[in-house]
């Protein structure tokens, strides 16, 4: 086992914590909390409201996909809203602007799928603060910030946090020792929790991700519906944080998966899907914008859309209001 999946065992299968990761974990939380005060102190606004969307957690837990719905749902309630985010996994630190196709190598695969997905404004920068004045320069009305729940420094007006229901806080401890970033105290600090599937608690506002067909990266063939490939061996392909999510929602529909779970932003290569046979290839939607450049018809992906309570939505729109006004 890679030490990927060891800390894995750790964080959420019940595996004893090592005695130098727990060594660490209150270095941690004191550089943590320092650094946490002093880009507090240090906060900046924008000059438009803004909406972080973020999680308390190391990995996925599902943010994306809800930064795509809310600049859809922002969107269809009259606002302008624009994407900011660090790029992590790109090589470029910005502030830069995205174009209409942007390179999912040079400025990171979430902020290239927010964009082809929305076609929003997104920007890019390792100074979110930065990267947002650029977004407000070229006309948006708010910013949705996307993971930025570690970063105050960016003044904002909306906190939305997202938890996996599956893997929650795991064995509840700060990093090393544990997944997370913050103290779970930290929820109460915020405006929004949203819960990514599982059974939500009070308070939690429930969030289903949902994928019923496949899209060919290569070739002219339609999209599928997964249901075509039910009964069927293929090899799933899953660079995300929380690899199990996609593996399972596959086997809901029936299909026979070989599993290929990589690190989270995991930059794909052709040589990893050299699985020495023709069986399809279905994988994330975050993956397929790396894969592209040497795609071929073996492969598809499986979009997903974010449901949540259009009641949410209304709040969080009402709450832009009134810090527009």
């Amino acid at each position: 086992m890679d030490s990927s999946g060891r800390i894995q065992r750790i964080w959420y299968e019940g595996a004893p914590v090592p005695f130098w990761l727990a060594a660490l974990e209150p270095v941690y939380r004191v550089l943590h909390a320092a650094t946490q005060a002093r880009r507090a102190r240090d906060a900046e606004r924008v000059g438009v409201p803004v909406v972080v969307v973020g999680n308390v957690v190391a990995g996925g837990a599902g943010k994306t996909p809800l930064v795509i719905a809310l600049v859809e749902a922002l969107r269809a309630r009259g606002f302008a809203p624009g994407v900011a985010s660090r790029g992590y996994g790109g090589r470029e630190r910005g502030p830069l602007r995205l174009g209409a196709t942007p390179d999912p190598v040079r400025v990171g695969d979430e902020p290239t799928l927010i964009r082809r997905r929305t076609g929003a404004e997104v920007a890019i920068g390792r100074d979110r603060v930065a990267a947002a004045r650029l977004l407000v320069a070229s006309g948006v009305d708010v910013v949705v910030a996307d993971d930025g729940l570690q970063n105050p420094r960016l003044a904002r007006d909306v906190e939305i946090c997202v938890i996996d229901g599956e893997r929650r806080f795991g064995n509840g401890r700060m990093l090393p020792a544990g997944p997370l970033r913050d103290p779970p105290q930290r929820l109460a600090r915020v405006d929004f929790t949203v819960l990514n599937g599982g059974q939500p608690r009070e308070g939690e506002v429930p969030m289903r991700l949902i994928g019923e067909s496949a899209v060919p990266l290569a070739g002219d063939t339609a999209p599928l519906p997964l249901a075509a490939f039910a009964g069927r061996r293929v090899h799933a392909v899953a660079g995300i944080g929380n690899p199990d999510r996609f593996f399972s929602a596959l086997r809901a529909h029936g299909i026979e998966v070989v599993a290929h779970p990589f690190p989270d932003h995991h930059a794909c290569a052709a040589s990893d899907f050299a699985f020495g046979d023709d069986a399809p290839v279905l994988m994330t939607e975050k993956d397929a914008v790396k894969c592209i450049a040497f795609a071929d018809t073996r492969m598809w992906h499986v979009p997903v859309r974010a449901e949540l309570p259009e009641c949410f939505f209304d709040a969080v729109a009402a709450r832009i209001g009134a810090a527009a006004g």
